[in-house]
């Protein structure tokens, strides 16, 4: 009896240990979330008066008394740079709605704000390399097919991205 007992105090604390790490779960930050805050669920843009959701990856914003949850910025501020603009890592609110203190927020973090110096998770990726929807040509060729290399192998290079 003791034994059925002990294994099931044993089974009974697997279970609860589950449960918590399931609870405790929280998404992975993006690359331009700043560094050493991987806990923390929600952030306050004071540049664009939004939230990012980090266990959602959803940025909050309200659009005419709605707070609408989307995966991209509102279209005003999609030339918008995450990486150069201050992040506010919140820790007051409760459940899913960091806007409950909204109007805390926009008093203590106005437009501009920049606290104490951040580092972002990861870097600031490099711009596209790209012109008209096609790759730049490679350094040494002109992008003018093959003619006046002295190679007319057509079947190697046929003038477009082979990557379809």
């Amino acid at each position: 009896m003791k034994k059925l007992g002990i294994a099931l105090i044993l089974l009974m604390g697997i279970f609860a240990n589950a449960q918590v790490s399931v609870n405790v779960n929280i998404g992975t930050p993006p690359n331009w979330g700043p560094q050493g805050n991987d806990d923390s669920r929600y952030y306050y843009l004071p540049d664009i008066d939004t939230y990012y959701d980090v266990n959602q990856s959803q940025f909050i914003y309200d659009n005419n008394g709605t707070w609408v949850r989307q995966n991209r910025l509102p279209s005003k501020y999609r030339q918008y740079d995450l990486y150069s603009g201050y992040k506010v890592v919140l820790n007051d609110y409760r459940g899913n709605t960091p806007y409950t203190y909204h109007t805390k927020h926009r008093t203590n973090y106005p437009k501009g704000y920049h606290g104490s110096p951040q580092k972002n998770r990861g870097n600031k990726p490099e711009k596209s390399n790209k012109q008209n929807g096609k790759d730049k040509p490679k350094k040494g060729n002109s992008g003018k097919g093959n003619s006046g290399n002295g190679n007319s192998n057509k079947d190697k290079d046929h003038g477009h991205n082979d990557r379809h």
